[in-house]
């Protein structure tokens, strides 16, 4: 017998089931209110009676569609359904039976006897069919349990609840839950599915050895709600890691996709953004939609990090067209393809080009004529741009000096700068370059606020400065997990060094949100927007909460390698210069700072000999003009012997 000839032929038996019983239930219904005086009823009278009633709940038990439960899993909803079936049942007998009988000789109380009756009759073989399998299961469970991993739930919530009902009905899942700590200690002592909430947060260390002495000590702590505060995830870790177990979570409850009991009962690592905890921003969906839908888009560096997120999201609010630009023929070749396969009616054309190359930049931007442009393109490795500085002036002034020329030749609407924190009171050239493309920006910004109307369509010059990005080419978290699958040693700069740090999903929400406030608001001309970045997190701790998440012990395990500032690097970064005011806009998780702005004809001057000195390979001069464009520029050397004191 097929699959689909089982189902049709259990369906079968219930309905048969159902009617059986609304047809014993009208009976017993007209016992429990006469009681003998039923057998004074003719016979015939009363079997015309049954079988109406019988037919009655039949039609209505089809037409609600009752028998699309399973028995298996028959539940609260399942009982409400019958209760609805049964009321609809009683009020279509009622006037029928009038009509035929004129309720000559029927209790009319009776219907209301026989609505209890039938949804007791009904409700109750399906409780017990369900208790009968779940105790079955339970005896194949626990012949099982010591093959499974033992666990404690942080959470007593609906999460918990699904985990555990889940596990409970899976033979082959690879866990036991043998207690609970509930967050709010609201709960402490009760059962969830006959496991007991056994304390609060604070009482785990009691729970783990609480459990130890019934010989099922717990193996692993999972969270269980959403979301959780960063300073709690590291906290639990840390707890988890003195006590021998690891530290897991359960995915939100909208994340599942089947609905079945394996994947209800599957559980995932922490992963380094939910020791961030940051919480989740209010986003203005229908602002961003406005911003980009049914309108032309560049990104450049599109094959980046920023870039190819931002190509993502742009991509999701239905943009007419979409240009990318990347000079990496590999990184705009994997963006192009995933949009493809992802968004397949998007008009969209990757371009490979350089945008330093004046005369190709202007020429593209003038073919698409984008509405707005994304400038992500940039060299940001600190190290490496310190060691060629040539090339971080050539790629972050001089290409953002190209990109924003062609934008105001070709009347684009807005043009968009990707910045970094390390641009404020910079210790690499890397971040001097950064700043001095600030500079740019804001000024050109001014001048086109200021530009009469009748001389064309203005173009705003909108600055977006974060922090690091969590898995951003080139960062630290990407060299840990190398580190780590290579067995270590984890190399740290130095101990006390701290970075910002946001997800690369939330830092492009909030850059198209920023810009969103840019293009609305032309009184912020010259103004930077910076994004909220919370509390600096230290790069040792980082380390050693990796290694944490990998199962292994800090400096036991995997040795963590103190190796020194490398050129360029600070100890702390910065979101503002000492000058700057940060300023709260309408959005959370965007403030808006006001730095000086240059003059734009001098700057301009002045980036036409940078990059005179840049192509010719005069350094030490390139450096001094750096210096003179960035007063608070400190050369690495300086940040070398402070950390050297400080060690």
């Amino acid at each position: 017998m097929t699959s689909q000839h089982q189902a049709s032929y259990r369906a079968t038996v219930a309905f048969c089931h159902d009617v059986v019983m609304a047809a014993a239930s009208f009976v017993l219904s007209m016992f429990l209110r006469l009681g003998e005086r039923l057998f004074e009823y003719d016979t015939v009278v009363l079997v015309q009676w049954t079988a109406m009633f019988s037919a009655v709940a039949g039609i209505v038990f089809l037409s609600m569609r009752l028998y699309a439960g399973i028995w298996r899993y028959a539940s609260l909803n399942d009982m409400m359904a019958i209760a609805r079936a049964v009321s609809l049942t009683i009020l279509v007998f009622l006037p029928i039976l009038f009509l035929a009988t004129r309720l000559d000789g029927y209790p009319r109380s009776t219907l209301v006897i026989n609505w209890f009756v039938l949804i007791a009759l009904l409700a109750g073989p399906r409780l017990v069919y369900r208790v009968f399998k779940d105790r079955r299961l339970d005896n194949v469970l626990r012949r099982d349990q010591t093959r499974r991993v033992p666990l404690v739930l942080v959470g007593a919530g609906d999460a918990a609840e699904l985990f555990i009902r889940a596990t409970n009905r899976s033979p082959s899942s690879a866990y036991s839950v043998v207690g609970i700590v509930d967050d709010k200690g609201t709960r402490v002592g009760r059962d969830i599915h006959g496991v007991r909430v056994l304390g609060t947060v604070a009482d785990i260390p009691a729970v783990v050895a609480r459990l130890a002495r019934t010989g099922r000590p717990p193996q692993r702590l999972v969270i269980t709600r959403e979301p959780v505060d960063g300073a709690e995830v590291r906290a639990l870790l840390e707890l988890a890691d003195r006590h021998g177990m690891t530290l897991s979570r359960l995915p939100n409850l909208t994340d599942f996709r089947s609905g079945t009991a394996e994947e209800a009962s599957t559980i995932a690592p922490v992963a380094i953004e939910d020791l961030l905890g940051r919480a989740q921003t209010v986003l203005d969906r229908d602002g961003m939609m406005g911003l980009v839908h049914d309108k032309r888009v560049l990104v450049t560096g599109a094959g980046g990090t920023i870039g190819a997120e931002l190509a993502r999201q742009i991509a999701a609010f239905g943009p007419s067209h979409l240009v990318l630009i990347d000079n990496s023929e590999y990184a705009l070749y994997a963006i192009d393809l995933e949009l493809h396969e992802t968004y397949q009616t998007l008009s969209r054309r990757a371009i490979l080009a350089d945008v330093r190359d004046r005369a190709r930049i202007g020429r593209i931007i003038a073919e698409e004529a984008p509405e707005l442009v994304f400038h992500a393109a940039a060299l940001k490795h600190v190290p490496m741009v310190e060691l060629q500085p040539e090339e971080g002036v050539l790629t972050n002034v001089i290409g953002t000096r190209t990109v924003a020329d062609a934008c105001r030749a070709n009347g684009v609407r807005a043009m968009v700068l990707i910045s970094t924190d390390k641009a404020v009171n910079p210790s690499s050239v890397m971040g001097a370059t950064k700043r001095i493309a600030e500079s740019c920006c804001q000024a050109l910004d001014v001048v086109e606020a200021s530009r009469p109307d009748h001389r064309g369509p203005r173009t705003r010059f909108i600055t977006v400065r974060f922090g690091n990005v969590l898995g951003s080419t080139g960062s630290v978290v990407p060299l840990f997990q190398r580190q780590l699958a290579a067995g270590g040693p984890l190399t740290v700069t130095h101990p006390d060094m701290k970075r910002f740090f946001m997800t690369v999903r939330e830092a492009v929400e909030l850059v198209l949100e920023a810009s969103v406030l840019g293009t609305r608001d032309a009184a912020h001309g010259g103004k930077i927007y910076v994004l909220d970045m919370g509390e600096p997190v230290r790069i040792a701790d980082l380390a050693k909460q990796m290694i944490l998440l990998s199962g292994r012990r800090p400096d036991i395990d995997v040795k963590i390698v103190y190796t020194g500032p490398r050129p360029g690097e600070k100890l702390n970064e910065e979101i503002l210069h000492d000058a700057e005011s940060l300023v709260p806009t309408e959005y959370t998780g965007i403030l808006l700072a006001a730095p000086r702005t240059a003059d734009h004809a001098l700057l301009a001057r002045s980036i036409d000999e940078l990059a005179q000195l840049a192509r010719a390979g005069a350094r030490g001069d390139l450096l001094a003009m750096i210096q003179r464009l960035v007063p608070e520029f400190r050369p690495a050397a300086a940040v070398e012997t402070r950390a050297t004191a400080s060690g």
